[in-house]
């Protein structure tokens, strides 16, 4: 089997099988043979594990992964890719590719019918443009993995892993923060792509939650919030949050003073603890008004 990083071996069979790499999918595929092997010896491939991978390239990831794992299951969008990987991956029983799209696709389900008795992770080659929405998709999905392991652009990187309360958290970085552990493994510098992308890229893994961490009395509320209150980072979050949650101003300075934060604080600035009682406040100011409503 001719190696998968090789750049000469990667032109020839994507010239014979008249394929020509995507801007819009986002395709660049690896070509230094060390960094798939570190991500399948980070991401749980291993004995006792299925692996579920977003997206394939010409099955760089996928062979290191199932040399690994029991079995690997890819969910893959790019038909035109499906000769070259019966090719490059003809040498396998434990793979199967399935074509559809990641981000809408019932991947509880099929971890369900494909890895029964498992434990299962998920380990992937990030398109860019779909990073933040699949990864939401993943973890409020509540899928039943162990650990999300992805390379993806180095800044993403950075915001993923950043302590929520830092200038460089986002509504994603809570999410992540929410549902489980993130931490950077290792860059990736754009040199070890074909065609090379503009920009770094690093690994990162996602260590999920067993069970629910956080007292949040209502998880919608909370959620609601955070996308509300990082769409307008820049602006005071309690004008923010009343514009966004049907609240008056007056009631909103009242939920801020009931959860020991200043009215004039800005979202990026408030720490997990701080966004949790905040969002508890506000559910408890909204049951109580709508008791009163009854009487």
């Amino acid at each position: 089997m001719p190696e998968l990083t090789d750049l000469n071996y990667i032109r020839e069979v994507m010239n014979r099988h008249g394929f020509r790499t995507s801007k819009s999918l986002g395709q660049n595929f690896i070509i230094n043979s060390g960094i798939c092997p570190k991500i399948a010896e980070y991401g749980n491939a291993k004995a006792g594990f299925g692996i579920l991978e977003i997206g394939t390239g010409v099955g760089v990831l996928t062979k290191e992964l199932a040399l690994r794992a029991d079995k690997v299951v890819a969910v893959e969008l790019d038909e035109k890719l499906f000769p070259i990987l019966n090719e490059t991956l003809s040498d396998f029983e434990n793979i199967k590719i399935i074509h559809g799209d990641a981000l809408k696709y019932d991947l509880k389900k099929l971890i369900t019918e494909e890895f029964s008795d498992m434990n299962v992770a998920v380990c992937a080659n990030l398109p860019y443009y779909i990073t933040s929405p699949l990864i939401m998709k993943l973890l409020e999905d509540q899928l039943p993995v162990k650990t999300i392991t992805v390379m993806v652009q180095k800044e993403a990187a950075q915001r993923l892993c950043a302590p929520v309360g830092s200038r460089e958290s986002g509504a994603v970085t809570v999410a992540v923060a929410y549902y489980g552990k993130a931490v950077k493994l290792f860059d990736v510098s754009r040199g070890n792509f074909f065609p090379a992308p503009n920009v770094d890229s690093a690994v990162i893994q996602i260590e999920i939650y067993p069970e629910n961490l956080w007292n949040v009395t209502d998880q919608e509320l909370f959620f609601r919030m955070i996308r509300a209150g990082f769409s307008q980072r820049r602006k005071q979050l309690s004008g923010v949050l009343a514009g966004n949650l049907g609240i008056s101003k007056a009631d909103m300075q009242e939920i801020f003073k009931s959860a020991e934060i200043a009215p004039s604080v800005r979202i990026e600035a408030l720490t997990m603890p701080e966004l949790i009682r905040l969002s508890n406040a506000v559910s408890q100011k909204q049951k109580g008004n709508d008791h009163g409503s009854d009487v």
